[in-house]
């Protein structure tokens, strides 16, 4: 099978194609046939290495799997003899953002992973776009307590996390005001928000209406630009730790005051994230966004391009069997 494979840190030039040998499942594994992966901001940061503390969990001084990916939409082509859960054939799509060596043609994973069916009548391209940043997204809505009419914005609507999450808040008949960029005016409305702001022609932070919660979807804006921008006990939420990884300690010491607060979204529980999705998808209730699709040989070509920060949606990778 073909899988791109880098056994250090670095840029994108560190990843080179290979064929090497189809893996075989183990008793409690299936093997699914990938069809297609994303490339993503967990990726990047897998790749590089970066922020540091990622090595922890994907290896201090190189990582732990030579072949990238953390999340793929499929079928099983074949099944462990202690597998129960599925069979051969079954569409399937999976996530762990400690990586599933999913930039490859095939892949094992445990039956009781995150892993878990989706509906036929969704092509792998779409399911493949419907992970990670639904995942994200749908764990900032379930840090915390979402009611019917509250005002709720959404900063960076147009990327992975942005895109799913106004998505998934319209389902809380909340009033939702969506933040993105010129380009993507059309998108944005196009997702159900009451509002739209476009951050490249105002400022966001000059609205005169108050939120029960920001949502940065993007990471690129902080607390302390936010916080005019709350209720009296409204809450802040980002994406990423904040420019001096200040976001982990404000969400321990903000609540004690009773106010305005950082919630961090600590993600937990993918296989929920999916079972989740895969209903909406069931119900065609979700349309991921995707911004463009690269074959499996161009995969260095789609990191460079999600490293610009500039991608909409998801950027998919098709394994073109």
């Amino acid at each position: 099978m073909k899988a791109m494979v880098n056994t250090q840190y670095g840029m994108p030039e560190v990843l080179h194609l290979e064929e090497i040998e189809k893996p075989i499942p183990n008793d409690n594994e299936v093997l699914v046939k990938v069809h297609a992966t994303t490339v993503n901001r967990t990726d990047c940061a897998v790749l590089t290495g970066k922020p540091f503390i990622m090595r922890f969990f994907v290896g201090l001084f190189k990582p732990k799997h030579p072949i990238q990916g953390t999340d793929f939409a499929g079928e099983v082509e074949a099944i462990g003899k202690e597998v129960s859960q599925f069979k051969v054939g079954d569409n399937v799509f999976g996530f762990n953002d400690e990586g599933l060596s999913s930039h490859a043609q095939y892949l094992c994973i445990n039956e009781e992973k995150a892993i878990t069916t989706f509906p036929n009548k969704i092509s792998f391209e779409h399911a493949a776009a419907s992970i990670e940043g639904a995942h994200y997204a749908y764990n900032f809505i379930n840090k915390v307590k979402i009611e019917e009419g509250q005002r709720i914005m959404v900063y960076g609507a147009t990327g992975a996390i942005g895109s799913a999450m106004v998505q998934l808040l319209k389902q809380y008949n909340v009033h939702l005001t969506a933040v993105g960029n010129t380009k993507n005016m059309d998108l944005v409305k196009s997702l159900g928000p009451d509002k739209v702001i476009d951050y490249q022609t105002e400022d966001f932070t000059k609205t005169n209406e108050r939120f029960d919660f920001v949502f940065d979807a993007v990471g690129k804006s902080t607390f302390g630009i936010c916080k005019q921008l709350l209720k009296p006990k409204g809450v802040y939420i980002s994406s990423e730790l904040g420019p001096w990884a200040q976001n982990i300690f404000y969400s321990l010491i903000t609540p004690l005051f009773g106010g305005k607060k950082v919630v961090f979204p600590l993600p937990i529980d993918p296989l929920k994230s999916l079972e989740y999705m895969a209903g909406l998808l069931e119900k065609d209730a979700f349309n991921a966004v995707i911004d463009r699709t690269h074959p499996l040989t161009e995969l260095a070509d789609a990191y460079r391009y999600v490293m610009t920060g500039q991608k909409t949606g998801n950027v998919v990778i098709l394994m073109g069997h």
